[in-house]
């Protein structure tokens, strides 16, 4: 790894610690974490496919007053790495990424108990009305909150790809598929928890014909091997005719499902409550 791509995936993964806390540009969600791996790494395609496998486990995973979620920045930012670094395949990382967000969740509530020190040193500065000083001791606590991230993921950046693949290696195969397989149900998980937020009556229809049209689409692809090449010479041809886009479908159903809100008079009505009669007043009768 270059020095240039380490600078990268260290920036990277202080933006997703910061972020983490932060809560507002979502930086720290897998697809984005992720996507900005791959392409600090050089192979955004996998940081892509990987941060959409991860950001269907932490569709539910949010912090909500002093409830801390799994460590999605922490999981995200170690695991693509991992990945791409390592050369292994996106179920790897996905085995990876469960348990290193449960170790981040510990790790993110270590570090904003020291961060406590820093809000105590704030209010001493408001006392004072130094605001340089709240700037400051608010600047130290998101930062400590980057390095919380950026640290193990220089760490494990530093380690070769050889060593890596060593490492895991290491791992028993039992305890990899068990990790898979758990992170394959919390992605079912995940994706229930979204629809049971945001399910409606109205809108479900949309819902199901999404999941009919994607399991009517014939397989448009194989892979199959060259005649007479080697192992690694394969050739992308299509086994039936494509008839559908998946793309293509997903932009009829966003347009279908904006003129049908527009159109229905359920999502227009007025909650403007009714304003009363206004009551008889004999001052005007007395002015004429």
């Amino acid at each position: 790894m270059s020095a240039l791509t380490f600078i990268l995936v260290v920036l990277v993964a202080f933006i997703a610690g910061v972020a983490s806390v932060v809560d507002e540009r979502q930086f720290h969600r897998p697809l984005v974490a992720c996507t900005l791996m791959g392409f600090a790494l050089g192979d955004p395609t996998t940081g892509i496919m990987l941060g959409g496998a991860l950001e269907l486990i932490a569709l539910g995973w949010m912090n909500v007053g002093a409830a801390m979620a799994p460590d999605s920045a922490l999981a995200s930012t170690i695991s693509a790495v991992v990945v791409i670094q390592g050369h292994q395949d996106i179920t790897t990382g996905i085995a990876i990424a469960v348990p290193l967000a449960a170790a981040g969740q510990v790790l993110t509530i270590f570090v904003r108990t020291i961060t406590v020190f820093f809000q105590h040193q704030a209010d001493n500065f408001a006392k004072t009305a130094n605001f340089r000083g709240i700037e400051l001791m608010h600047i130290s606590g998101m930062v400590l909150q980057g390095l919380r991230v950026a640290i193990p993921t220089a760490i494990v950046a530093l380690i070769s790809s050889d060593e890596l693949t060593r490492l895991l290696g290491m791992i028993p195969e039992q305890v990899t598929i068990g990790l898979r397989i758990a992170g394959g149900m919390i992605t079912v998980v995940g994706f229930a928890m979204v629809i049971n937020m945001m399910r409606s009556k109205a809108l479900m229809p949309f819902f199901f014909l999404g999941f009919i049209a994607a399991a009517a689409i014939p397989a448009t692809q194989s892979i199959v091997p060259l005649p007479g090449g080697s192992s690694k010479d394969v050739l992308v041809a299509l086994s039936t005719p494509a008839q559908f886009n998946l793309v293509a479908i997903g932009l009829v159903g966003a347009c279908l499902g904006l003129l049908y809100t527009q159109l229905n008079p359920l999502f227009h009505k007025s909650e403007a409550p009714a304003v009363a009669p206004a009551a008889a007043n004999d001052l005007d009768n007395e002015l004429e």
